[in-house]
């Protein structure tokens, strides 16, 4: 399967017991909620997939389960966030092995590299697999950003890195991208509260976060602007904008999770360091969830509108 870059491609939740093993059943579940939805690919191994916690096996546990269980209904992809490049490299080679239809990549971890350093890093990568790259673009959070002439350098030699995960903040950023490269590289908005902004400014689709508890709301505000009906999307989105906003905080795995546990698709266990959230936090992220839930819109039939 090629990767049609577009449509909602949920970071996934990766699902711990309490016992701190891997969920696989309760992972299924969610994965099949997502799929119930029309989600369009899925991404393993992100931050909401608490990467940094996952050991080698687990990563590769997780990959094969996605491909065997979604059977080619939709491309898995693989996130990279390594700290060496031969890390890295060997997880593409490991991602593919175990089925991966394609990889998000984010620029060398816990070192702050300069420009050339990323692009050697990313170049190295790419040219030691074939499976399609999306580069994650995050100076928000990961304090390196890949700019326009970084991106152009990249897709000059490697054919592979074919989408950007915008997360830079700025959706001007989008028209940016198009002028200068047009269809060349996809762009998949990576920041849940810009998400509709940035569909309707030209991004291709979106890496989605609240998905994992709220798949079918999340796609609808997708399909709905995608056919042109603008005001059915903004008006589920205002609904939306309160959970969000879970997306954009340093706890968002927790927050999330605990979305997901209100909507039985997932569980709040989390690994450590990270705890499960406790006191005024707890209350204040429950109420918000809760209130949501209050007020969740009756969604139209989005997986069956007449697209222009």
């Amino acid at each position: 399967m090629s990767i049609k870059w577009k449509g909602v491609m949920p970071a996934v939740t990766t699902q711990f017991t309490a016992n701190d093993e891997l969920d696989l059943e309760l992972f299924k579940v969610n994965i099949q909620a997502q799929l119930d939805a029309g989600v369009h690919g899925l991404v393993l191994g992100g931050t909401l997939g608490e990467a940094s916690t996952l050991t080698d096996e687990e990563r590769r546990i997780l990959t094969r389960e996605t491909v065997a269980f979604v059977k080619g209904k939709v491309p898995v992809l693989m996130n990279i966030a390594e700290q060496t490049t031969k890390a890295a490299i060997h997880l593409a080679k490991t991602a593919k092995e175990d089925g991966a239809k394609g990889l998000m990549m984010l620029p060398p971890m816990r070192y702050k590299a300069s420009d050339a350093e990323v692009v050697a890093y990313f170049k190295a990568v790419a040219k030691s697999t074939s499976l399609p790259i999306m580069i994650y673009n995050n100076p928000i959070d990961y304090k390196i950003e890949v700019t326009l002439d970084m991106f152009a350098e990249l897709i000059e030699t490697c054919p592979n890195i074919q989408a950007v995960k915008e997360s830079t903040r700025d959706t001007t950023n989008i028209t940016r991208i198009k002028n200068r490269f047009g269809d060349r590289l996809a762009i998949m908005t990576g920041v849940d509260t810009l998400a509709l902004e940035s569909l309707l400014l030209g991004a291709d689709g979106w890496v989605a976060g609240l998905v994992d508890a709220f798949p079918a709301e999340t796609v609808a505000i997708y399909e709905l602007q995608k056919a042109g009906r603008i005001q059915e999307a903004i008006s589920i989105y205002r609904w939306f904008m309160p959970l969000l906003e879970l997306d954009i905080n340093p706890k968002l795995v927790q927050y999330i999770k605990l979305a997901s546990a209100y909507t039985k698709i997932g569980s709040e266990f989390v690994r450590a360091p990270r705890l499960v959230l406790e006191g005024k936090e707890r209350k204040t992220i429950i109420k918000i969830i809760e209130d949501g839930l209050k007020t969740k819109p009756m969604l139209p039939n989005y997986k069956n509108l007449n697209i222009n």
